[in-house]
């Protein structure tokens, strides 16, 4: 280890949580806390830009640290979206057992240090703009969906306004498809976590989307926690002698959609897929509860993938 270039850099680990940021800075030893809101964020930049920061390093704990990234990014500050269990694993190398907020901080901030990860090459803007033509793309499906239902049911003389608008709709989807592909192509990061989502058969790219766009926290956390974000973990009804069936709830809805909706074609035709649920359905569980076992089933393995950077094997499952 080069001693001397470590005590030339400086060091900032940023631990996040839903309201605030503990941030400590090394190996200046300046510890300070700030809210996880707009003006909480700008006092951070404000403190971390006095001192000559050589990298700053946040876990990928979810949506909850974009704002920060963000922040850095718009202020040229070097950042380091680190996967947590390289932060763990780096924990247990040096054997520290405790943990506060403050002392969270101060580990990634020793990672940082000796690991020297590479910095992130995400683009924050990308991921916003992401979201806000994920968002457009559902809006324009739901007035499809309608212009549809409309044609199905109006009078034939009132058709012929139904279908140029419907023509309008399928181009404008059409253009928000290319613009998210691009952004998707001008990342590696992105890139590599598309290929690895859609190389599974019956995953397609608005599930791809979806997943890079509102869950970057996946393969980052562990099968458990992933499966509770989509909203396909079963949580337990018993209070007492009363034990009610195990239901899901919460999740991102959006994300949990768009893989339902992937899912009606994986179960036609990805093998798999199709074995699981027709093993369910012949052991008498309702389609529906048969459908969201197999999305938990696509999430975590979509999860072990990005994790490991691996394609789609069937013999893997």
């Amino acid at each position: 280890m080069n001693t001397q270039n470590n005590q030339n850099e400086i060091n900032v680990g940023v631990d996040t949580g839903k309201t605030q940021l503990d941030i400590y800075i090394r190996p200046l030893d300046i510890y300070f806390v700030v809210s996880n809101d707009e003006s909480g964020i700008k006092e951070a930049i404000t403190k971390i830009k006095k001192h000559k920061v050589t990298r700053v390093v946040i876990e990928a704990t979810g949506r909850l640290e974009q704002a920060f990234i963000m922040a850095c990014a718009k202020a040229k500050i070097s950042f380091v979206i680190a996967n947590p269990v390289n932060i763990k694993r780096f924990a247990g190398a040096i054997n520290q057992k405790a943990k506060t907020d403050k002392l969270d901080a101060q580990l990634i901030a020793h990672y940082a240090e000796v690991i020297k990860p590479k910095l992130s090459e995400l683009k924050p803007e990308q991921i916003r703009l992401m979201s806000d033509l994920l968002s457009r793309r559902r809006q324009l499906m739901d007035m499809q969906t309608m212009e549809k239902n409309r044609l199905q049911i109006m009078p034939k003389e009132i058709t012929s306004s139904i279908k140029p608008v419907l023509t309008v709709l399928k181009n404008q989807l059409e253009k928000i498809d290319n613009k998210l592909h691009k952004l998707i192509e001008s990342c590696d990061e992105y890139k590599i976590k598309n290929d690895i989502i859609q190389s599974i058969p019956g995953v397609g790219k608005v599930v791809a989307f979806n997943l890079i766009s509102e869950m970057p926290e996946l393969g980052y956390i562990n099968n458990k926690e992933a499966a509770s974000l989509v909203g396909v973990a079963p949580f337990n009804r018993e209070s007492g002698s009363y034990k009610g069936k195990r239901m899901i709830r919460g999740g991102r809805s959006q994300i949990r959609t768009a893989m339902y909706m992937a899912m009606m074609s994986a179960i036609q035709c990805n093998p798999t897929f199709k074995a699981i649920y027709h093993r369910l359905i012949a052991t008498g569980k309702p389609k529906k509860v048969a459908i969201i076992a197999c999305i938990r089933k696509l999430v975590i393995t979509l999860n072990s993938m990005v994790r490991d950077g691996v394609y789609w094997d069937p013999k893997m499952n």
